[in-house]
């Protein structure tokens, strides 16, 4: 009965996901990553979110990592990027120090399954925390198990491209700018983004963007203030390599300093 319901759940939205089934004007797209991807489950999270409206169509591939893979969609409301994590990876048992010691999320079990739709609900959380206080940061829309709807940053032809990928006109405003960023989240966010980097940055209609807040903590987090201090490092090594002198006491103290 199970399987039924399922194949008629697949069978209704099977021609909205026509660009990652290797397709339709997405032949290119490689059939493995649906099934790499959209397994049972995930297949039933994405259904809900069409009945809902969040997500109409699922166009192409954006970008694919270690914990989940991005694709562009369409929506009742305009182009979104949906961001699906792995669901079968083991990666995932790294991230328990991320998790373990926020009080937001206490109690964790340690089965996977759950441990992956925690991470997605605090990305979502996250986000949401860091808009709020002025960070630029997508808008997180929704979630629903290991499914994550956002704001897209792109154009019809392509995402945004990251800061790793970009030749910035003038490094030194650039880095000033995501110090301020960093200070934000730390200073009016209360978190540690845990991850900054120029992989996780997009430049988007000509401004930094800030990306992957799934680690992210918050100051009561055990680790918290050795992640801040590996953010920093790792920006002022960004400014470094582009000719800026940048120097990693000083940065620290702008960004932890009331």
């Amino acid at each position: 009965m199970k399987e039924k319901k399922y194949a008629s759940m697949f069978s209704a939205i099977e021609h909205k996901l026509t660009g990652v089934l290797g397709r339709g004007q997405y032949d290119w797209v490689d059939r493995r990553v649906f099934d790499q991807v959209f397994d049972q489950s995930t297949l039933m999270s994405v259904f809900k979110l069409m009945q809902q409206g969040h997500i109409d169509t699922i166009e192409w591939p954006i970008a694919r990592g270690k914990e989940a893979h991005v694709f562009f969609a369409k929506s009742q409301s305009g182009p979104v990027a949906v961001k699906i994590f792995h669901t079968s990876n083991a990666v995932f048992k790294g991230l328990m120090q991320y998790i373990e010691g926020d009080p937001r999320f206490g109690g964790l079990r340690r089965r996977h399954r759950e441990l992956v739709n925690v991470w997605v609900h605090k990305e979502h959380r996250n986000l949401m925390r860091m808009r709020k206080n002025g960070v630029r940061v997508p808008e997180s829309l929704v979630t629903r198990n290991n499914v994550l709807v956002m704001e897209y940053l792109g154009d019809e032809n392509g995402p945004s491209p990251r800061l790793r990928d970009v030749k910035v006109d003038d490094p030194e405003k650039l880095f000033k700018e995501l110090l301020r960023q960093l200070r934000m989240i730390w200073q009016d966010a209360g978190l540690a983004h845990a991850d900054f980097s120029d992989y996780n940055i997009m430049i988007h209609k000509g401004e930094a963007w800030i990306i992957d807040a799934g680690q992210s903590v918050v100051h009561h987090h055990p680790k918290a203030k050795e992640f801040l201090v590996r953010d920093v490092t790792r920006l002022c090594q960004w400014a470094q390599r582009n000719g800026v002198e940048a120097d990693l006491a000083e940065a620290t103290l702008f960004v932890i300093e009331e």
